[in-house]
């Protein structure tokens, strides 16, 4: 089995909804997913990742089943003491990388920007939701690997955000969760792909095969939108 973790297409935070932009890259991306054929459709309730996902529900002729769990996490803001509130995933990353040892899957919530228990009970919240979704696709989590229940070669969409969408996929890796922030970025309309690596008959683990693609965006002319990065990107 295949995830396609999809970030939303440029947004226009104010309207909640896609810049002209954002349309072009929707339209592009719905390109692409009728190549994938994914076998399931799913989406946010979040307006920006349904209006980016209606592309590609026209293209397939079908509609995507809402996942409420895979909203941006908005709750999750920072303070930090010289730059003011931001989001989690926004903290700086020369703050998570300054002190060794890094920071690992059982003391992430202990280190500086990380402390608010809101993030611990939210990752668990992911982890939870995470949980139950694989197994109702026939994977069941059993501490940091996969109990293959029906081992398949479905093709599952899931139209999110970039917050959330490192917030899952630090999950399915076992990747600390500052630690992928601080190393890792999904454009808007980028494509991440996992795929559920089956080496027995028995366990399935989840393999990156690919963060952030924007391959149909180069595909059509359109360049990688900044929306998102929080530095000089020039």
């Amino acid at each position: 089995m295949r995830i396609y973790i999809i970030r939303h297409a440029e947004p226009d935070y104010s309207i909640d909804s896609l810049t002209p932009k954002g349309h072009q890259e929707a339209a592009a991306l719905a390109k692409r997913m009728v190549q994938v054929a994914p076998t399931h459709l799913y989406c946010s309730p979040v307006q920006r990742a349904r209006h980016t996902c209606e592309y590609t529900e026209k293209a397939l002729g079908r509609q995507a089943a809402i996942e409420h769990w895979t909203a941006e996490l908005h709750e999750c803001r920072e303070e930090h003491r010289e730059l003011g509130p931001m989001m989690v995933w926004d903290y700086p990353g020369e703050k998570i990388r300054e002190c060794y040892p890094m920071p690992t899957r059982d003391d992430w919530h202990l280190r500086e920007g990380f402390t608010n228990p809101i993030f611990r009970e939210k990752h668990e919240f992911v982890a939870r939701s995470s949980d139950e979704f694989l197994a109702r696709h026939g994977y069941v989590r059993e501490n940091g690997r996969y109990r293959i229940v029906n081992g398949n070669r479905d093709r599952i969409a899931v139209f999110c955000h970039g917050g959330f969408g490192l917030w899952w996929l630090s999950h399915l890796l076992e990747i600390p969760l500052p630690l992928m922030f601080a190393g890792f970025f999904m454009p808007p309309s980028s494509v991440t792909t996992v795929l559920m690596d089956e080496r027995s008959r028995t366990w399935a683990t989840p393999r990156c095969l690919g963060v952030g693609d924007i391959s149909h965006l180069y595909a059509t002319g359109l360049p990688m939108s900044n929306s998102g990065i929080k530095a000089n990107c020039e």
